[in-house]
C-alpha cells in the first residue's frame, strides 16, 4: 500500500437512523481513509441460533469501497447476542465475585467451550463472506482481549 492510512472506528448497527452517506462525507472531508467495522456487532448478523444475515455489513462495505475508504473487519464476539446466553448461561464469566449478570459487553468466559464453538461460527461464517470484497484490507481478531477476571471451572481444569 503506498499510502499512509488514517482512520476510525465505525458501528454503523449501533445508529438509531441511517446516516451512512452523511457519516462517509464527514470522513471524506477528515481525510479519512481507512474504517474498522463489524466488531462487538455478533446480534446484528446472528438474530437467531444459526440465522445469519450480513446485510449491514455489506452495506457498509459497498459504501465505503465506493468512497474508496478501506475497511479492517473486527470479529463481533466481544458483545455476544441475548439468544445465545439464553440457550448456554454458562457462557457468562465467573470471578472471584461469582457469575456474573447479562447485560454488559466483555462479560463472557473466555475459556467456555460453547462460547468458543459459537465464536469460532460467527467469525467463520463472517469473514468467509466479506474475504473477497474489495475494501476490505485485514482483519482484527477481536478488540480489547483480555481475560475478563475468569476463575471459571473451564481455567481450574487446564492441564
Amino acid at each position: 500500500m503506498d499510502k499512509i492510512l488514517y482512520g476510525t472506528a465505525y458501528y454503523y448497527e449501533y445508529l438509531p437512523y441511517d446516516r451512512l452517506e452523511k457519516d462517509i462525507a464527514m470522513m471524506k472531508k477528515a481525510n479519512i481513509n481507512l474504517v474498522r467495522i463489524g466488531e462487538s456487532t455478533w446480534s446484528a448478523y446472528e438474530l437467531q441460533d444459526g440465522i445469519f444475515d450480513f446485510s449491514p455489513l455489506d452495506k457498509v462495505l459497498d459504501a465505503m469501497n465506493k468512497a474508496n475508504i478501506s475497511v479492517i473487519v473486527g470479529t463481533p464476539t466481544y458483545a455476544f447476542p441475548t439468544w445465545l446466553v439464553k440457550k448456554y448461561p454458562e457462557i457468562m464469566v465467573t470471578t472471584k465475585d461469582g457469575q456474573k449478570k447479562y447485560g454488559s459487553r466483555q462479560i463472557m468466559d473466555i475459556t467456555n467451550p460453547v462460547f468458543l464453538k459459537y465464536s469460532k461460527r460467527i467469525i467463520k461464517k463472517m469473514i468467509k463472506h466479506v474475504a473477497n470484497h474489495p475494501a476490505v484490507i485485514g482483519y482484527q481478531i477481536d478488540n480489547e482481549t483480555k481475560h475478563y477476571g475468569t476463575s471459571s471451572e473451564n481455567v481450574q481444569n487446564l492441564p
